[in-house]
């Protein structure tokens, strides 16, 4: 308990002294704030972007793509070839059908409303079954597209970040002018980065004949995927690749995520090495303008370890705070901010809101707890190491 109270008295100590070092205090609470706010800042744009890929997808919601395709841009079927597949037994079916939807994955120009520069944006054919394959997809403003119609309706994602995507602007789709009649939502999903149109006025406006890319089928139940997908590979009409389709966006997102990532740790590590040394000037500072306290603390009896363990503590807690400071700045300024950017597997544009979560926040958090130790360490076995008469001399 002795122990502990000098490890106490000397940390109040060395606290009441910052008005008196508030300069260089600053500069490592600032330096710090910054590191975790970068870091969270940067990391919650992979978050969200992953998330934009990977939420919502339903265990009986598969995607078949070609044999050897990562992506629906270099899928290809007939139409001979999706009926095959939607006539598979473990297809879920309703008195309209199977629940089978072959789709045509296309891309088109457009302007950023924010830079107005142009962006790759994904317009998917598709039909009827397309809204029963996708989970929480729902039309939110307007009405759904007729079906035969040069008509599109809009996710609500794409219709923030880029021009002429109001209900009632048209756009420019091969040689027509297609009207917007309406706005969906799906639950934060990649769809709602995507433009929608039937299917077979697509591939009319395209040249592409009968063909499709993809086909989104909802199973008879999650167990049934695997037969699902035997059945298919197995077919010799077929050459064809099957994955749920949360793996498949899974797999969609990981190269971007993890360039994301990488990005967002090297940013961070770079500016923790300034704030390290920004954290070591304030600590040596502190022992070089309370050296005559520190000897005259020993000389009362105070030990080098209790000295060390108080200086250490008061660097943790200038960098806690920091963090902390950081950490709000990051959720305030970052989190819910809706942007755009280019996935690298299809080249298209996803839009999505950043995501600040709270293992981000620990892991900033994490941060500003290593920068304060390291940055204390020195500064601390610094002063335990002072010869008392040394530091007497001072008075």
């Amino acid at each position: 308990m002795n122990w502990l109270s000098q490890i106490a008295s000397i940390t109040k100590f060395g606290l009441l002294s910052i008005p008196q070092r508030r300069g260089a205090v600053a500069a490592t609470v600032i330096g710090i704030a910054g590191v975790v706010a970068v870091f969270v800042g940067v990391l919650s744009m992979a978050a969200g972007f992953k998330q934009a890929m990977t939420v919502s997808s339903s265990p009986d919601a598969a995607i078949v793509l070609r044999s050897g395709a990562d992506s629906e841009m270099v899928s290809g079927f007939s139409r001979e070839q999706t009926e095959i597949i939607a006539d598979s037994p473990q297809v879920a079916r309703t008195p309209e059908g199977p629940l089978a939807s072959a789709e045509l994955f296309v891309i088109i120009d457009l302007p950023k409303r924010s830079t107005g520069t142009d962006a790759n944006v994904p317009l998917r054919g598709v039909e009827a079954a397309a809204l029963h394959v996708r989970d929480n997809l729902k039309i939110i403003q307007g009405r759904m597209f007729d079906w035969g119609k040069d008509e599109v309706v809009v996710g609500s994602g794409a219709a923030g970040e880029f021009a002429g995507l109001d209900i009632g602007s048209t756009i420019k789709v091969g040689r027509y002018e297609w009207p917007v009649v309406g706005i969906f939502s799906a639950n934060g999903s990649v769809s709602e980065s995507e433009i929608w149109s039937d299917a077979k006025v697509l591939q009319a406006a395209y040249n592409r004949g009968d063909s499709f890319q993809s086909v989104r089928a909802r199973l008879i139940s999650p167990a049934a995927f695997d037969q699902f997908k035997d059945s298919l590979t197995s077919n010799p009409q077929l050459a064809v690749k099957v994955a749920r389709q949360s793996e498949y966006y899974a797999e969609q997102s990981e190269k971007m995520t993890r360039l994301i990532s990488t990005l967002g740790f090297s940013v961070a590590f770079l500016m923790a090495i300034g704030a390290v040394f920004g954290a070591l000037n304030t600590m040596y500072s502190a022992v070089a303008t309370r050296t005559r306290e520190i000897g005259t603390l020993r000389a009362l009896g105070f030990g080098s370890a209790a000295v060390v363990v108080s200086l250490m503590m008061e660097s943790l807690l200038l960098a806690l705070f920091g963090g902390v400071v950081g950490a709000c700045l990051a959720y305030f300024v970052f989190n819910g901010f809706h942007t755009s950017t280019m996935n690298l597997q299809s080249f298209s544009q996803v839009a999505f809101a950043f995501r600040v979560t709270p293992l981000l926040l620990v892991q900033g958090m994490a941060w500003a707890t290593a920068i304060g130790l390291i940055g204390g360490l020195l500064p601390a076995i610094r002063a335990a190491r002072l010869p008392i008469a040394t530091a007497l001399r001072e008075l």
